[in-house]
């Protein structure tokens, strides 16, 4: 149930940091670079991760922070719609179970519509 409860807690967080972008003003179906974070235990592992985004085009990743505090940064240039953002956002969730990293969310820069 691990997954279940990760999913649920990543979904409720998704929800919420949709909401104040929303009273940014941010038009979530204007496509745009969004960054999702995950926490790896090792460089190994990050680099691991890394690869597998990569090489299977989920996104543009890159490992960062490997002696300090190991992470990929994944890139995923799309709209912040919540039923797409969450769908991605879901499965970084599922990465980082199948692979034993820590997800540590997403973030991008507000899109607003121009008067």
């Amino acid at each position: 149930m691990k997954v279940v409860d990760e999913l649920m807690q990543t979904a409720a967080a998704d929800t919420e940091l949709l909401r104040k972008l929303d009273s940014q003003g941010d038009q979530f179906g204007i496509s745009r670079d969004v960054e999702f974070l995950l926490r790896a235990p090792t460089a190994e592992k990050a680099k691991t991760v890394a690869s597998f985004i990569n090489e299977h085009q989920y996104g543009v990743a890159t490992p960062q922070d490997l002696d300090a505090s190991p992470s990929v940064l994944i890139v995923v240039h799309m709209p912040i719609e919540q039923q797409i953002l969450q769908s991605v956002s879901g499965f970084m969730v599922c990465v980082c179970q199948l692979f034993g990293l820590e997800y540590d969310g997403w973030g991008c820069v507000v899109q607003a519509a121009h008067p």
